[in-house]
C-alpha cells in the first residue's frame, strides 16, 4: 500500500518560521507562507529556499484572493500566528479595536479555503475575561462555517523549551475530524523543565569563558517569556523591567543583546546573543536569522516555539490521518455492500 501523501498546510503571518518549522517536523508540506516583514521573509528563504514565501499583508489575501501557488488542491491545515499586540499588555490590549487585529482576515481566508483544520496561535492575554465576547464571536463565525473551535493554553516549558512562554492556541475542526483530535500531552519536561543554564552552558563556554559552569548553576531556571514587540518597539533587549529582574537573578544583563559570546576574563553578569535567544525559543542551532540585530531579535521574540508547534501539528496530522482512514474503510464497506 502506498504511503499517504503529506498533509498540506498554508500559513499566515509566518514570521521567522517557528510555526512553519514545527509543522514541517510534524509532516506537513507548505503550499504557501504569507508574511509582511521583509526581514522575516528573508529568514524563511535563507533556511528553506524551496518554501513558497509571499511577502504580503494577509488582509490583501482576504480581499483579493490567494495566489495560484496556493490553489493546488485541498488544504489540510490553515495555520496562523496573528499579531499579539492587540491582546497584550505591552500592546495596550485594544483587541478588535486595534488595527493590527488580523482575526477577521483569518476568518475570511478560512471561508475561502475551507481547510480541513485551522490552528491560530497568540498570547495568553487573548484568554482574558475581557476578550471573552470576542472569542465567542470568533467561535460563532467558525461554527457558521462548519467548524467546532476550542481554545487551549499551552506552556512552551512543558514541551522541551527552556522558556515559560504560555500561548493561547485556537484549534477549529469540522465534525468528521473532531472525534479524532486529541490535544498533545506535555512531555517529561512538564515535571522537570529544561533550564537556561542547561540550554546555554555549551555556547557560554565556546570562546573559553572560564565562568560558564558557574553561570549555568546560577541560571538553573526557566527563562521568562521573550518579547519581540512590534515595529514600534525600540532596540533589542530582554523585555520590560520585571523580566529584566528575573534575568538579573540568572546572571544576565537584560537591557541589551550582545554581538558576541562571553570572552575569557569577562565578569558576571553577561549578555545573551541573538543566537542564544533563538535556542531559548526552541530553534535548532542551524536556523539562521537575517537582518539587523534589532530585526533578528524581533523575529526571535515574536516566534512560536517550534517544539510546541510540532506537538500541536502532530496531533492535527494524526487526526487527519485517522479521519481519512476511517473514510476509506467506510468507502470500502459501502462498495462491498
Amino acid at each position: 500500500m502506498p504511503e499517504p501523501a503529506s498533509p498540506v498546510c498554508i500559513e499566515l503571518c509566518s514570521g521567522a518560521g517557528g510555526q512553519a518549522l514545527g509543522l514541517e517536523q510534524a509532516g506537513f508540506r507548505h503550499a504557501l507562507l504569507a508574511e509582511i516583514d521583509p526581514a522575516a521573509c528573508a529568514t524563511l528563504h535563507a533556511n528553506r529556499p524551496t518554501w513558497p514565501v509571499l511577502n504580503t499583508d494577509v488582509r490583501s489575501l482576504a480581499t483579493d484572493g490567494l495566489p495560484s501557488l496556493a490553489r493546488g488542491g485541498p488544504v489540510d491545515l490553515l495555520a496562523a500566528g496573528v499579531p499579539c499586540p492587540p491582546f497584550s499588555v505591552a500592546g495596550l490590549g485594544l483587541g478588535p479595536d486595534d488595527e493590527r487585529d488580523l482575526f477577521p482576515a483569518v476568518l475570511a481566508i478560512t471561508e475561502r479555503l475551507r481547510p480541513s483544520a485551522l490552528m491560530v496561535e497568540n498570547v495568553r492575554g487573548l484568554l482574558q475575561q475581557r476578550f471573552r465576547a470576542y472569542r465567542d464571536r470568533i467561535r460563532q463565525r467558525l461554527s457558521e462555517l462548519g467548524y467546532t473551535a476550542e481554545w487551549r493554553l499551552l506552556y512552551a516549558s512543558e514541551y522541551g523549551v527552556p522558556q515559560l512562554r504560555p500561548r493561547a492556541i485556537l484549534v477549529a475542526l469540522p465534525s468528521d475530524l473532531l472525534p479524532h483530535f486529541r490535544w498533545p500531552v506535555p512531555g517529561p519536561s512538564a515535571s522537570r523543565p529544561v533550564t537556561v543554564g542547561e540550554a546555554l552552558v555549551q555556547s557560554m563556554a565556546a570562546d573559553g569563558w572560564e565562568l560558564a559552569d558557574l553561570w549555568a548553576a546560577e541560571a538553573d531556571q526557566v527563562a521568562p517569556t521573550l518579547c519581540g514587540g512590534s515595529r514600534r518597539h525600540g532596540g533589542p533587549d530582554l523585555g520590560p523591567s520585571r523580566a529584566r529582574a528575573a534575568w538579573a537573578r540568572m546572571g544576565v544583563r537584560g537591557g541589551s543583546v550582545a554581538d558576541r559570546l562571553p570572552q575569557p576574563g569577562e565578569q558576571l553578569p553577561v549578555r545573551l546573543t541573538p543566537e542564544q535567544l533563538a535556542v531559548l525559543q526552541g530553534f535548532p542551532p542551524d536556523w539562521t536569522f537575517t537582518g539587523t540585530k534589532t530585526a533578528r531579535c524581533r523575529q526571535i521574540g515574536n516566534a512560536f516555539p517550534p517544539p510546541v508547534a510540532a506537538a500541536v501539528g502532530r496531533a492535527m496530522a494524526e487526526a487527519i490521518r485517522e479521519a481519512n482512514a476511517h473514510l476509506a474503510v467506510r468507502g470500502s464497506v459501502s462498495r462491498a455492500g
